[in-house]
């Protein structure tokens, strides 16, 4: 493939398919991860609040459910920012890499078993690299000025 043609603009259809894929991908892999912590490790994932006295166990639908809405929120912004801004991809990378440092704040509660912090960790990473390796791969500030999200 040359160059010329994998800077060329995706159609808006074939981004939209894309990102699609993308959140499809971020919600089923720390899915996947969860089901091998919980149901072939036998660990229970649970997270201790920062005084250590109150503990939450972390079941598959919160899971799916987070991952899910975090990633329809991030595709919402790099939308929005698209119709506003140049440089749109560089924001949003920010805002996901800012957004991802922050999500792993309830893991350093002291109650908190390795374990759990270790899959609970790599659930943060996994849905962080997927959404952002797809969504700037797709951005317009990668692919040049385009018309719809």
């Amino acid at each position: 493939m040359t160059t010329q043609n994998m800077l060329a603009p995706t159609r808006p259809r074939s981004r939209r398919r894309s990102r699609a894929l993308a959140v499809a991908a971020a919600v089923v892999l720390p899915s996947l991860i969860w089901m091998v912590t919980v149901l072939a490790f036998g660990h229970r994932l649970i997270v201790t609040d920062g005084s250590g006295s109150r503990s939450q166990e972390i079941g598959l639908p919160p899971v799916i459910l987070l991952s899910l809405v975090v990633s329809l929120l991030g595709w919402g912004l790099l939308a929005l920012l698209e119709r506003f801004t140049r440089r749109a991809g560089v924001i949003w990378a920010v805002v996901a890499v800012l957004a991802l440092g922050v999500s792993f704040l309830p893991l350093t509660g002291p109650g908190t078993a390795w374990a759990s912090r270790v899959a609970l960790g790599l659930m943060h990473v996994t849905v962080a690299a997927v959404l952002l390796t797809v969504f700037l791969r797709t951005s317009t500030t990668a692919r040049g000025r385009t018309q719809e999200s």
